[in-house]
């Protein structure tokens, strides 16, 4: 029940952004897309929740694409 309460907590972007993104911790994103909108504050960029999903989506890309690959027995 706790995690029906925390996730209508969370922002539609970090939701459909959970949703893609399995393989990443809930609390990763969520740092993720606060991150995002406070970076583009700070530059003075409109924080729309379009900008912030497309950014946000393009790190944790970063963060998948990066991680090394699994083991594989010899």
């Amino acid at each position: 029940m706790l995690a029906l309460a925390t996730s209508s907590l969370r922002e539609p972007v970090s939701l459909r952004l959970a949703e893609e993104f399995l393989t990443v911790p809930v609390d990763t994103i969520d740092r993720c897309v606060a991150d995002v909108r406070a970076c583009a504050r700070h530059l003075g960029v409109a924080a729309t929740p379009e900008v912030v999903e497309r950014i946000a989506r393009e790190r944790l890309l970063a963060i998948v694409n990066s991680a090394p690959p699994p083991r594989t027995p010899r």
